[in-house]
C-alpha cells in the first residue's frame, strides 16, 4: 500500500489558492477535498465544540467506538480553525480572512449568510475577485429554498429513486450520492469562476450549487423523452441488451455490457449461440431490448455454469466488456488497483487508507500532504498569520470562542 510522505508533496496545481470553508457534512467538504487534493490552502472553520458534524458520522468497528472514516477521508489536506462565529471578535478575523482569500465555501440555509453579515455583496464590496460558492439542498431562490435540503431528499426528487424502484419501491442509493454529485460540480464551478477572475480579469461572483441540479444532469434523458412522447419510462429499464449482473457458480457476480451490435455478436457465440448472431430477434440493440428476457435467460444459464475466474477469462478472450463485481476486500485485493495505487495509506500512527488524488495530471499532481486534523489543530497557527497577538488568542480561548490544539 503506498504511503505518501506527509507535508513533502510538491506545490500543486491550485498553490496560492487560499479556501475558507464555512460548509459542514457531505457536499462542502468533498468540493473543498478536490481543491486542497491540488495545493489549494483550505481553511475549515469549525465549532470549537464539536467541529464539522462530518466527524460524527461513524463506520462500525464491532468495538462500540467506531471509525471516524468519513472525517479522515473528506478532511484531509485541510487546516482545522475552531472558532465560534457568535463571537464578534471571531467575526472580525473571519472578515479578515476573506479579505485575502480567493474562495469561501459556505453551505447553510439560504439568507443565513446575509443574516451574519456576509452577504456576497457586503464581501465584494472589500475582495471584489471572491468566488462565493453557496451549497444548498434546493438552490439560493424558487419556491423550495427554504426547504431542508438533504441529499435522500434530492435523491427521491431528481427520479434516482424511481428509476432505481424494485417490486414497485423506489430504492435510494445507499451513499452520500447527490452530495457527492454536488460536491464535484462544485469544484468544476469554483475552477471555472477563478478562471474568470484570474484569466478573464472578471469579478468574483456567486455560485448557487443545489443539490438537486447536478442530479438532474446525471439522471438521463427520461424528461426530454417524456415531453416529446409523453411516455413515463419505467422504473429499471435497460437501456442497452445484452446488459446486466450474474450469478457464477462460485457465488461470486460479474457486470457485463454489450451494447453495441459487435459485442453482442460476441456474447452469443461465447455461450455456444453462435447461431443466433444472424437471428432479427437478436439483431439491433432495439430487437434485443425487446428479447432481452430471452437473450439474457441465456447468459445468465451459461455464466451459472462457470466459476467467477473462467467466466472474466472466457468472455475477456472473445473481447466481451465483462467485469467483476467486488466489495471493499476484493476491490482493494485487486491487482489492477493495486497497480495504479487507486488508495494509499495516509501518513498517520494507524496508516489509514483512502482513495488516492483523482484525477490524475501528469505536471502537477496532487497530493495527500496533510490527515485530516484534529478539532482546531490550526487555530493558534492560523491567528497568528491572521495578526492575531498571543493575549488576545488567550482572552478568546478562555470565554470559548476558540479552541486550540
Amino acid at each position: 500500500m503506498p504511503h505518501p510522505a506527509n507535508g513533502t508533496a510538491l506545490p500543486g496545481a491550485l498553490h496560492g489558492v487560499r479556501v475558507i470553508d464555512l460548509s459542514r457534512l457531505v457536499a462542502g467538504n468533498m468540493l473543498s477535498l478536490q481543491l486542497a487534493d491540488f495545493g489549494a490552502d483550505v481553511i475549515k472553520i469549525e465549532s470549537p465544540r464539536d467541529g464539522d458534524t462530518l466527524r460524527h458520522w461513524r463506520e462500525d468497528t464491532g468495538d462500540g467506538e467506531g471509525l471516524d472514516a468519513w472525517w479522515r477521508v473528506y478532511g484531509r489536506n485541510k487546516r482545522s480553525l475552531a472558532m465560534d462565529l457568535r463571537d464578534a471578535q471571531a467575526m472580525e478575523v473571519l472578515r479578515g480572512l476573506l479579505a485575502s482569500a480567493q474562495v469561501l465555501i459556505e453551505s447553510f440555509r439560504p439568507g443565513t449568510l446575509e443574516a451574519m453579515g456576509l452577504a456576497p455583496a457586503t464581501l465584494h464590496a472589500t475582495n471584489p475577485r471572491l468566488v462565493v460558492v453557496r451549497v444548498s439542498g434546493w438552490g439560493q431562490s424558487g419556491p423550495y429554498r427554504d426547504l431542508p435540503g438533504f441529499g435522500s431528499l434530492l435523491e427521491g426528487f431528481c427520479g434516482f429513486a424511481y428509476k432505481h424502484a424494485t417490486d414497485g419501491v423506489p430504492r435510494l442509493p445507499n451513499m452520500a450520492l447527490a452530495d457527492m454529485v454536488a460536491g464535484l460540480t462544485g469544484a468544476f464551478a469554483t475552477l471555472a469562476a477563478l478562471r474568470e477572475v484570474e484569466v478573464n480579469g472578471g469579478p468574483g461572483q456567486v455560485v448557487d450549487l443545489s443539490l438537486l441540479e447536478p442530479m438532474l444532469a446525471i439522471m438521463g434523458p427520461d424528461v426530454t423523452a417524456y415531453a416529446a412522447t409523453g411516455r413515463i419510462p419505467e422504473p429499471s429499464v435497460k437501456i442497452a441488451s445484452p446488459r446486466g449482473v450474474y450469478r457464477c457458480r462460485d457465488g461470486r457476480w460479474v457486470a457485463m455490457s454489450g451494447s453495441t451490435d459487435t459485442m453482442a455478436r460476441r456474447v452469443l457465440e461465447a455461450i455456444g449461440k453462435g447461431a443466433l448472431v444472424s437471428d432479427a430477434r437478436f439483431a439491433t440493440n432495439a430487437a434485443r431490448l425487446a428479447n432481452d428476457q430471452e437473450l439474457d435467460g441465456m447468459i445468465a444459464e451459461a455464466i451459472s455454469e462457470m466459476d467467477q475466474a473462467d467466466c472474466l477469462a472466457l468472455f475477456r478472450s472473445r473481447g466481451v466488456t465483462v467485469g467483476p463485481i467486488y466489495h471493499a476486500g476484493q476491490l482493494l485485493a485487486d491487482a489492477h488497483v493495486a497497480g495504479r495505487e487507486c488508495y494509499i495509506a495516509a501518513d498517520d500512527a494507524d496508516r489509514t487508507v483512502m482513495h488516492n488524488i483523482t484525477p490524475r495530471l501528469s505536471r502537477t499532481p496532487g497530493a495527500v500532504r496533510r490527515v485530516a486534523p484534529r478539532i482546531g489543530e490550526h487555530t493558534a497557527e492560523l491567528l497568528r498569520e491572521a495578526g492575531v497577538r498571543e493575549a488576545e488568542m488567550e482572552a478568546m480561548s478562555s470565554r470559548g470562542a476558540i479552541r486550540c490544539h
